[in-house]
């Protein structure tokens, strides 16, 4: 069995490029920063950035450029793909990427995007309920 799944939180480092390939298809380029942070052996607190390339195809790829920007925070899920190439030079090239398949914005708490897809909407705040009211049902649940 094999398993190449890749999940990530991190801030978009730059806005995402988006193109049309020659059959339709659109896609979205981008970058994402993560973190990481420890502290070294005085105790003082160390950081070491990992930038991470990630490509989004067709629909995936339309939402990402209407909707993140450089700076955001989100969580990207997807495959690890290497492709290679021959530059001008006739030098081998490598680019390691993330093929998404699932992106969440991170900006705002409880931030979704409309089932239109034309904006961002603030869900309305949760409703105390008294103790008779039925259960919330998984469906209310905006996650």
């Amino acid at each position: 069995m094999d398993l190449n799944k890749v999940m990530i939180i991190g801030n978009v480092v730059r806005d995402p490029e988006i193109r049309t390939t020659p059959s339709g298809q659109t896609v979205a380029s981008f970058s994402v920063a993560t973190n990481l942070v420890w502290k070294d052996k005085e105790g003082k607190r160390q950081s070491k950035p990992e930038y991470h390339n990630v490509v989004a195809w067709r629909k995936l790829g339309e939402t990402i450029g209407q909707y993140v920007h450089k700076g955001s925070k989100v969580y990207v899920e997807g495959r690890l793909s290497t492709r290679s190439w021959d530059d001008q030079n006739a030098i081998k090239r490598y680019r390691t990427e993330i093929i998404a398949n699932n992106l969440i914005m991170l900006d705002r708490a409880g931030a979704r995007v409309s089932e239109s897809k034309t904006d961002l909407q603030e869900p309305s705040p949760p409703q105390a309920k008294s103790s008779d009211e039925e259960e919330i049902s998984i469906e209310d649940i905006p996650f």
